[in-house]
């Protein structure tokens, strides 16, 4: 795999894209590509979601996949009313939502990101205790950053789609992250 690249002094790990079929998506990624598998986990419910100072539970079902050094993730809201996603794409709409970067400190990263002008416009926290925040880079980039910690939990998930796609031969390009 080639090296990390970096963003702000943080490693870009993924890239995420909104679709409004996430299975579709991702075997056409797989097709067109070669990333994958994806991992689909459906109807995510977080614990906390607030996003631009409005409680946002964001109901959201993913499918990730590995893509050389960068994990991939379609995404699609499953729920009603505003969102980080809401923010860029109508439920038929398709484009990049979000590149994603890892931090061992999260609060000092959100003041980093503030301080280049990338405050922080979504805080969530999933059901089992990892927070995570999509921080506004609109007006430079056109979408947004995502953060979050490097818990063993996560870094544990990274891990297993990275290692799932050593020797894929594009068999099965649909799993159940569950």
């Amino acid at each position: 795999m080639s090296a990390a690249h970096h963003f702000l002094g943080h490693a870009v790990v993924q890239v995420a894209y909104h679709v409004p079929d996430i299975e579709a998506a991702a075997i056409a990624m797989a097709n067109q590509t070669g990333a994958g598998p994806f991992f689909v986990s459906r109807n995510i419910v977080l614990a906390h979601g607030e996003h631009r100072g409005e409680p946002c539970p964001f109901v959201h079902s993913s499918a990730y996949g590995q893509w050389g050094a960068v994990m991939v993730e379609f995404v699609q809201q499953d729920s009603q009313g505003p969102s980080p996603f809401r923010d860029l794409y109508q439920a038929h709409e398709r484009g990049l939502h979000h590149m994603a970067v890892m931090t061992t400190d999260i609060e000092a990263s959100y003041q980093h990101f503030e301080d280049h002008g990338m405050p922080r416009v979504t805080r969530a926290v999933t059901d089992s205790g990892v927070e995570f925040a999509f921080l506004d880079a609109l007006d430079t980039l056109g979408h947004f950053i995502e953060i979050y910690e490097a818990s063993p939990q996560l870094l544990g998930f990274y891990d297993f789609v990275r290692t799932a796609a050593v020797d894929w031969q594009g068999e099965a390009p649909i799993r159940s992250a569950r």
